[in-house]
């Protein structure tokens, strides 16, 4: 249903240095990207993510409630992209951990101020 998700910057070098490394840590990259917008897939046929500055040329900021999720294969994976986006400078929002449900997840925020997870689904 999803087709890619898209966050703003306000300094897309220091961004797209982020997501480059984070990313990769989940099997993603570059498919598309110009001057003002770079976006990241596993398959360009899934959905992607990207990030860009904003088109008006006003400022970027992040949205209250907004939260891209990230899909990770194992629990395993949560911890080393969670650890990793936090290495890389993203601040602590929630540590990597189970949840109810057989949901596990860990919860930063970017170098912008955006709010992720990463997050694996094993069932109850």
């Amino acid at each position: 249903m999803i087709g890619y998700v898209t966050v703003g910057t306000n300094d897309l070098k220091r961004a797209v240095a982020f997501y480059d490394a984070l990313l990769a840590e989940l099997g993603a990259k570059r498919f598309m990207e110009t001057d003002q917008f770079v976006a990241w897939a596993t398959d360009p046929e899934k959905a992607g993510f990207s990030v860009t500055t904003p088109w008006d040329g006003q400022p970027a900021t992040v949205g209250n409630g907004c939260m891209t999720a990230l899909a990770a294969d194992s629990s395993a994976t949560v911890d080393r992209v969670y650890a990793r986006a936090l290495e890389l400078g993203a601040t602590d929002e929630g540590p990597a951990g189970p949840r109810e449900g057989g949901f596990y997840a860990g919860y930063f925020r970017d170098l912008d101020g955006n709010k992720l997870n990463v997050f694996h689904f094993a069932g109850e």
